[in-house]
This record gives C-alpha cells, structure tokens and sequence, in this order.
C-alpha cells in the first residue's frame, strides 16, 4: 500500500485531485450511495430547480458497466498520463495557468452540454487536455496500439476513432477536440504566431491563490512562440501502457 500512496503523491497537485475524484464520484455512483440521476447534466434540472451541482458531477462521473467500464478506464488514463505531461511540461510552474485552461475548457464543455443535452462531461474534458499536448508537441512520434506511430498532431482525431470502435460515438471526444482547439488558438496560435489581441489571460486573484514557482519538472512541450517551434523533451513516464509515449524524430 505504501507503493500505491507513494505513487498517487508523485502525481501533480492538479491532476491528483482530479483524477482521485473521477474515481471517488463513478464508485460513490456504482455502490448506490447516491441516484445516479442526481449526478447528470440535465438542463431543466439546472434552470428551473437549481441544481447547480450538477455541472460539476457531470464532469466527474462515468458509469461504470460491463459494457463501459473499459471505455472508462481507457479515459480515465489518458486523464491521468496528459494531465500529468501538460502540468509538468507546458505549465510547470505555472498552477494558476493551469487551472484557469481546465476552467475555461469546463465553462465551454458546460455551455456546449446544456446546448445539446450532454448528461456527461467526463470525456470532452479530458480530450481537451488531451488536444492542447498534442498541439504544444506536435512534431512528437506517439506509440499507440498494434505498434502503430504516428505525429502526436492526430493523436486527438485517433482516440477519437478508437474511442467511437469501442464506446459507439464520437460527439465527446469532438467536442473536447473543438473546446482545446479554441483554447490554444485564443491563448497561443493567434496572439503569439497571428499577432493577433490576446483574448484569454489568467485572473490575477488565481495567482494570488497559487503563485507560479520555481524548480519543477519539466519538460513535454513549450507554449509556442514567434521564432520558437514547440520543444518537446518526454520520455515515457512509465507503466504498462505506452499511448501517446513520444519521441523526437530522428531518435533512436
């Protein structure tokens, strides 16, 4: 067991605390403890009574089934392996940063859910994680199933294959798509490469809360500059599972 806590703190601060309630909220919802309706993203629920929780438990809750529990736990790592990469990568340091992307990435999902009856909001967040590593590491050659490689640029719209193969659509995994394609274009590709208005910026009372530090682990891509194409130092970070494992081209 010492293993297992010495494992879970080594996870960043931010992905812990998500990835520890996208279990604790699937199990309380499995064991019975709560109805599990009360958990979806109903819009009328929301409006006309006020359930104002419910954005919040959509975003952590999945059904686990016989015939989900993989597509869960497929997800459930991709949380746990890009939310790592990305924190400790493009926004080491940088904790307001980070949590102002899954903020703005959460608002936009929400909006979209209520739009189009979305009861779940577990998978778009994730895939919008998922989308902004790859656009920081683009250029990275990613191991997926089967040996099969190819630029981290497609690993978004591959998982989102894989995703509709094993879970029979693919609206989530698009619209997480679409939500870190608008981040990344607001934050980076068009002030910085377009030299276009920034659009987005992180509150200041966020950097009052979490102050950026110094001294981290880095590496897994660089914001995009003007004469700067993004880096990316990543090795695996290790387990069973190698998707989206990258390397530099030309590497041996």
């Amino acid at each position: 067991m010492s293993d297992i806590g010495d494992w879970f703190r080594s996870i960043p601060f931010i992905t812990r605390y998500w990835f520890a309630a996208s279990i604790a909220v699937p199990l309380i919802g499995k064991l019975g403890l709560v109805d599990i309706r009360n958990l979806l993203l109903f819009p009328e629920m929301v409006f006309s009574r006020f359930h104002i929780w419910r954005p919040v438990t959509a975003t952590l809750y999945f059904p686990i089934t016989p015939n989900t529990g993989f597509l869960y736990l497929v997800n459930l790592y991709f949380l746990y392996h890009y939310s790592t990469r990305l924190e400790t990568g493009s926004f080491d340091g940088r904790p307001a940063d980070y949590i102002f992307m899954l903020l703005f990435n959460w608002i936009c999902i929400v909006i979209t859910g209520l739009l189009i009856n979305m009861q779940l909001l577990m998978i778009p967040l994730i895939m919008s994680v998922l989308y902004i590593w790859a656009q920081f590491n683009k250029d990275t050659v990613v191991s997926f199933w089967f040996g099969t490689q190819f630029k981290a640029h497609y690993l978004p719209w591959v998982i989102l294959a894989f995703n509709f193969i094993i879970g029979g659509s693919f609206v989530n995994e698009l619209t997480g798509n679409l939500v870190g394609h608008l981040y990344f274009f607001l934050m980076f590709k068009y002030p910085m490469d377009l030299g276009g208005r920034a659009f987005l910026s992180t509150p200041e009372f966020l950097y009052r809360f979490f102050p950026n530090r110094r001294g981290g682990v880095s590496g897994f891509g660089v914001p995009p500059t003007r004469r700067q194409a993004p880096q990316d130092n990543a090795g695996g970070l290790g387990g069973r599972h190698n998707w989206g494992q990258g390397f530099r081209l030309g590497d041996e």
